[in-house]
This record gives C-alpha cells, structure tokens and sequence, in this order.
C-alpha cells in the first residue's frame, strides 16, 4: 500500500503517465542487474585480493594492530616466525585471487588459514567479548566479519567453471 502511494505521489509530481515511468524503472533496473552480474566476481576477487595482501603484508614487519591477537591466541608457537609466516601466508592468498588461474590455489590457502582465525573466539573471550555471547569488542568483530571473506570465496569458487581435466573426462 505505502510502496503504491509513493509511487503514485512520484508520478503525479512529475506529471508523467504511470506506464512511462514503470518502464523507465525497469530499464534502470535491468541497466543495474547487468552491471551487477558483469562486475560483482571480478570486485569482490580483486576485493578479498587486496584485504589479504593488506592485512598479510604489515605481519613480517610488526605492522599489524593483530600481531599481540595473534601472539596470545598461537601462544605455542614462537611469534619470532609464526607472525611473519602467516602473513606471508596471508600474501600469497591475496595474490592468488588476483589471476583466475589461482584462484584453486587461494581457496585451499584461504581455507586452511581461516578456522585459525576464529580461534581467540574461543581461546580469548574476554578479548573478544564485551558481553558473552553477542556483544562484541573491535577484536571480536574484527573476527566475525570474516564471515563475508568466506561467504565471497564460496561466491568466487561457485563463479568457476571446470577444470580442463574434469572437461576432458566427460
């Protein structure tokens, strides 16, 4: 009913016919699907490229405000190398999104890298954690929002077709 009387409202100020504007409507919608669709992988690999490059890049050289996350979560391994391994880790993910022909190669990299993540969830509440188990400190959400990094390599990794050997077995 609102949604009706907007539109009415819109067209009665533009002095425009119903069907018109419809029409119009629909073209700017179908003009924004096709961007959409045309666009949305290439972005969000080139996106999750660049967020791992980043956040990889300023590990080896203690640059990453995650580095002490890091140190307390992993505490059995030596920070000494285990922080400047995952970052590279972290580079190399990044830059296997960037070409299609790696992309295989990212999500296995990515997929390994990413439960250890979640892991001061559990290891560190009270560092991630204002109020268990929905209250989030900046740690805590920094973590959660690798959600959406899974989310857009199940996206990338659904967007790619066969490889050449699965094409040449059917």
């Amino acid at each position: 009913m609102k949604t009706q009387n907007l539109r009415t409202a819109i067209i009665t100020r533009l002095g425009v016919p119903d069907l018109r504007v419809t029409r119009l409507l629909q073209q700017v919608d179908r003009w924004n699907i096709n961007i959409m669709q045309k666009y949305s992988v290439v972005l969000l690999q080139y996106s999750i490229a660049l967020i791992f490059f980043w956040f990889g890049i300023l590990k080896p050289f203690g640059l990453s405000p995650a580095q002490e996350l890091v140190e307390r979560t992993v505490f059995w391994f030596s920070p000494d190398w285990f922080v400047p391994f995952l970052g590279w880790w972290e580079v190399t993910i990044g830059l296997c999104f960037l070409f299609k022909s790696t992309i295989r190669f990212a999500l296995i990299l990515l997929f390994m890298q990413i439960p250890g993540t979640f892991l001061p969830l559990f290891l560190l509440p009270e560092e991630t954690f204002t109020h268990f188990p929905y209250g989030l400190t900046l740690e805590g959400q920094y973590i959660i929002k690798n959600f959406i990094l899974i989310a857009g390599a199940i996206a990338i990794g659904g967007s790619l077709t066969a490889s050449a050997a699965e094409e040449n077995e059917n």
